[in-house]
């Protein structure tokens, strides 16, 4: 004998309020938009008007009413994916970042993010922690999922035709935080070039004269304009930048640490400032100075970049260059949706002015401060000795 089914109840009500016979919590599922049309009485393309915001002035008032009050209280509401698909969308975007774990990250996500979801669109976040080949199995693994458009941050400079290879040529991308070379793809970036001026020209007008950077990888843009930027301003300033053999195999305070020890083993005079490629790797070079007895500021000077969470409750506070995360993520999603709606839209490039944050990580030099005496000198005082 098959089970009987007793009306459905009005679930926000304890199931004290029958419709029309019916109450929510008898139907054997999850309310569906023919379960409001039956109960109200009309076809179900008018109960998808009525709750569609850009379709519900179809509707008359008196139905829109009736078709809104039996969707609250059988807790029916629209399906954002099927809406999606019949415009053959699944209203979601692909976002792909180095690491998540990365505070950097999380700003720029919280952009994007944001932004996304208030256009219903969900974000489905991936990760390369910058290993060779795997951008290429995400940015297919999303194409796969049939993703609206996709937001990369996570490429290098010369990866732009294997991301071309591996989207669908339909769908929009947008680059973000890092650009390619050679490919007209939408870009929203900061400007890392007038970064690194920013940070040379602090150097030079608290008076330091010997200088040196601990670079990221060059394979990425944002490192490598840092570097150019860098360098230019403080030639041009008068300033002699110290060469540390090797760039950091990434952006965290492990390859700061490795490439500050690099550089207080040379001989020679020891640079009285050094401007980190970003804060954690600036976070790694300080630690390596307190190692050796070295104090920062009153020995050495030291600016990071990004402005990272909690850069002012270091020790000391860290000078840096704020980087416009969390913006860079609102216009990149924004840029993305653009061209969603768009896909004739032509390429474009954003990008953010940086910003000098000074700390207490940087001071006027000592008047002295060798690492070791230069070469000649110690043999001169040997052969005093």
């Amino acid at each position: 004998m098959a089970p009987s089914r007793r009306p459905p109840t009005d679930a926000r009500r304890g199931g004290a309020q029958p419709i029309d016979g019916w109450t929510a919590d008898a139907l054997p599922r999850r309310p569906h938009l023919t379960d409001v049309a039956r109960l109200v009485g009309v076809h179900p393309s008018t109960v998808s008007r009525a709750l569609d915001p850009a379709k519900w002035n179809l509707v008359h008032a008196d139905t829109r009413e009736r078709v809104r009050a039996v969707a609250d209280r059988l807790g029916y509401t629209p399906h954002a994916l099927a809406r999606g698909l019949r415009r053959g969308r699944t209203m979601s975007v692909g976002v792909i970042v180095a690491d998540v774990a990365n505070p950097f990250a999380s700003d720029l996500l919280a952009g994007i993010t944001g932004t996304l979801e208030e256009s219903s669109y969900t974000p489905l976040i991936a990760q390369t922690h910058d290993e060779p080949g795997r951008l290429a199995i995400v940015l297919r693994n999303l194409r796969d999922q049939r993703v609206d458009a996709i937001i990369v941050a996570a490429a290098r400079r010369t990866e732009g035709a294997l991301i071309r290879a591996s989207v669908d040529p339909r769908t929009p991308l947008v680059l973000a935080v890092r650009a390619v070379e050679d490919e007209p793809i939408a870009t929203v970036t900061h400007d890392d070039f007038a970064g690194g001026q920013l940070a040379a020209a602090h150097l030079a007008a608290l008076g330091h004269r010997l200088v040196a950077q601990l670079q990221g990888p060059d394979t990425i843009s944002s490192f490598f304009q840092r570097a150019l930027g860098f360098t230019s301003a403080a030639t041009a300033a008068g300033l002699r930048v110290r060469e540390v053999r090797g760039k950091g195999d990434g952006p965290n305070p492990d390859e700061g640490s490795r490439l500050m020890e690099r550089l207080l083993s040379r001989k020679g005079h020891r640079p009285s400032a050094v401007f980190a490629h970003n804060d954690w790797m600036a976070i790694g070079a300080i630690d390596v100075l307190r190692a050796h007895g070295l104090a920062c500021p009153s020995d050495v000077s030291v600016i990071g970049y990004n402005d990272a969470p909690l850069s002012d409750h270091l020790s000391p506070p860290l000078s840096s260059i704020r980087y416009a995360a969390r913006e860079i993520g609102r216009a990149a999603a924004e840029v993305a949706l653009t061209r969603i709606e768009d896909p004739t839209a032509g390429s474009v490039s954003v990008s953010f002015a940086p910003e000098l944050v000074i700390r207490e990580s940087t001071a006027p030099p000592p008047k002295a401060a060798p690492l070791q005496a230069p070469l000649r000198a110690r043999r001169r005082a040997g052969a005093k000795g």
